[in-house]
């Protein structure tokens, strides 16, 4: 197991070396103590061993024997700007991929499972399953929310579209209200944990390009505000995020906003800003919880 260079942010910077390697057994889970994975950023395609590293993910997940496993978007490598056929490859390339995984499986979109958006892609928007289309076909919705023991979980679509086709980092109207609601119906005890694929809260430009610089409309929820304080009047613990091929936990107001590095790390390529190819592991006691980054021991052929 390499080490692993990681940010945590809470407010004040600290490095944190050296990641725990998985154990193959857990303590026995009773009551309101559970663990999960949030594993972002897979970007699975037949190149650069991808299929094969996701496949030793997988097998790492297995042995750590989670009580279900999240990911954070970007499953596959691109539909953005790619044709029906290739997209359709890496769709069923996941598909087939994450049956192997031995837990259920919850998923949040990501902007490269957006299907013909790109005018390279050759696509017309009049596709019957262009945009977002094809992802809630073959995946899942764009937005829901599930229970698991005595925590709720949102999982949100944060991506728009740009008359020019592009996409950025924001929830709609109709998201926000039924975020609303959703907030409403589970009550303000509940602790609650968030799964959106482009970040709500991130320090990751100051870090990985420089201090005065800003977030790009594609890197960051442009909403966020708007998301933030509406979580904030609940019992909301966790924002799990991706897309930045990051790591980083921000506490903002009793909030941790944790980054979740990528699988894929520097899209199969190495690492990236010292991170290794990894996933975090969550473990939960009754309203509380910790988390790690698992490097699961990829190694670049």
């Amino acid at each position: 197991m390499k080490n692993l260079n990681l940010l945590f942010v809470s407010l004040l910077f600290a490095a944190l070396l050296g990641c725990q390697p998985p154990k193959t057994s857990m303590p026995e889970k009773d009551g309101n103590n559970f663990s999960f994975i949030f594993a972002t950023d897979i970007h699975i395609t037949e190149e650069r061993n991808a299929t094969e590293g996701f496949l030793q993910a997988i097998d790492t997940i297995n042995k750590l024997a989670p009580d279900f496993v999240l990911t954070g978007g970007d499953n596959i490598m691109d539909a953005l700007g790619q044709t029906y056929g290739r997209s359709d490859t890496l769709y069923n390339l996941y598909a087939e991929t994450v049956k192997n995984i031995n837990a259920p499986v919850y998923n949040t979109m990501g902007n490269h499972e957006v299907f013909g958006l790109y005018e390279r892609s050759g696509v017309d928007p009049s596709h019957e399953e262009y945009g977002k289309k094809l992802y809630e076909n073959r995946i899942a919705e764009r937005y829901y929310s599930f229970d698991h023991k005595n925590w709720h979980f949102i999982v949100l679509d944060g991506i728009g579209f740009t008359e020019d086709r592009r996409y950025y980092g924001y929830i709609d109207s109709v998201q926000v209200e039924w975020l609303k609601q959703d907030l409403a119906k589970t009550g303000k005890e509940t602790p609650v944990a968030v799964s959106t694929h482009i970040p709500l809260l991130s320090v990751g430009e100051q870090i990985m390009v420089g201090p005065t610089e800003a977030f790009g409309q594609g890197s960051i929820i442009t909403n966020a505000h708007e998301i933030i304080e509406i979580l904030e009047q609940y019992n909301v613990k966790l924002v799990l995020q991706g897309h930045l091929h990051f790591l980083e936990d921000i506490r903002y107001n009793g909030i941790h906003y944790i980054t979740g590095g990528a699988v894929s790390s520097n899209w199969w390529k190495g690492t990236r800003y010292g991170m290794e190819e990894g996933f975090v592991k969550v473990d939960v006691s009754d309203d509380d919880f910790d988390w790690k980054y698992i490097d699961f021991g990829w190694e670049v052929n």
